[in-house]
């Protein structure tokens, strides 16, 4: 991997008995934003503190920016690190906990005035340096802590569930403007998240992990459409299973075609729930064997703006895929 990538080499972590992180390997490519994404306990955090140096390895390497930094301590590997509860220091204001880690280095101090200037400006919080934590709100608290990361230009930027904790209107806000923040910057970045949509979002590459693996990796286009396992299909969004002909088939909401009247390659099926999501329609249907499905259908409705529950309709499929049952979904 060229400068201020990351590659990972076959990393596995264990804690007593328990199996952590098994066998990980991925790249990061320089300049992107990779979101780790995963259920709680799938390894992701303890992968990112790995990286970090906050927990040694036991097996495999963790190159940074072109170099090994396997058994290097974390203050020499030139990362940034962001909490998902932030980590300010309580009794410094704003301007401080920016500069804390510059004041480590011990930089000169004008020029970790300009600094703290320049990242103010960068996170948009011009005129809070005076501040103490405890007078922000959430978001701005995740952006002093986005820009102490970034004080002393790290090579790498690490984010652990940045905005996990904040409600969901502030949480779309900042996500979009980290992205807008990555595409000014261009730090390598590694974000850890357990929301699809979110990694989906402003991510350029995903890397999927299920019980401390690699499940899939790829961009988030190729991971929606061309999902390697059932596990894969269901966490990156909503699908529904069908048995067809003794075997399963898994389809997204968006690939069923549905209307009041019969047509062409059609089935029948009998109307559970409408629920009405703005410009979407999503509709609930059970078919003829008691399979339940879920479609979803786009203003305008045309043939489905009258239909109620109970009502019969008719489905066929856009789009199916199906995996080799040899390799079942992992537990």
């Amino acid at each position: 991997m060229s400068p201020n990538g990351i590659t990972l080499a076959g990393v596995s972590k264990w804690f007593g008995s328990v199996r952590a992180v098994e066998d990980v390997s991925f790249d990061v490519a320089p300049g992107s934003l990779t979101a780790i994404l995963g259920p709680s306990g799938c390894g992701k955090s303890t992968l990112l503190r790995l990286i970090a140096g906050f927990e040694r390895i036991d097996a495999g390497s963790v190159t940074l920016a072109g170099r090994n930094v396997t058994n290097l301590p974390l203050r020499e590997r030139n990362i940034g690190f962001v909490f998902q509860g932030y980590a300010l220091f309580p009794h410094l204001s704003v301007a401080q906990n920016i500069a804390f880690p510059l004041d480590v280095r011990k930089a000169d101090r004008a020029q970790t005035r300009e600094r703290v200037r320049e990242l103010l400006d960068l996170v948009q919080l011009p005129g809070h340096e005076a501040r103490l934590p405890h007078e922000l709100s959430g978001g701005q608290r995740q952006r002093v802590a986005l820009a102490r990361a970034l004080a002393a230009q790290p090579a790498i930027l690490l984010l652990d569930e940045p905005f996990a904790a904040l409600d969901v209107h502030v949480r779309r806000d900042l996500r979009a403007w980290l992205r807008r923040l990555h595409d000014e910057m261009h730090v390598t970045t590694l974000l850890v998240t357990h929301d699809a949509d979110e990694a989906m979002e402003i991510a350029d590459a995903l890397v999927l992990m299920q019980d401390g693996r690699v499940e899939q990796t790829g961009t988030p286009l190729e991971l929606y459409e061309r999902p390697v396992s059932p596990f894969a299909l269901h966490f990156l969004g909503p699908a529904s299973i069908i048995a067809s002909d003794g075997d399963l088939r898994y389809v997204r909401p968006h690939e069923l075609r549905v209307d009041s009247h019969a047509f062409e390659g059609s089935q029948p099926a009998r109307v559970a729930r409408i629920v009405d999501l703005g410009s979407r329609r999503r509709v609930d249907l059970v078919l003829p064997g008691g399979d339940p499905v879920s479609a979803e259908v786009r203003a305008p409705y045309n043939g489905l703006s009258a239909v109620r529950g109970g009502d019969l309709v008719h489905f066929a499929l856009v789009h199916q895929r199906s995996f080799n049952p040899t390799t079942p979904e992992r537990p």
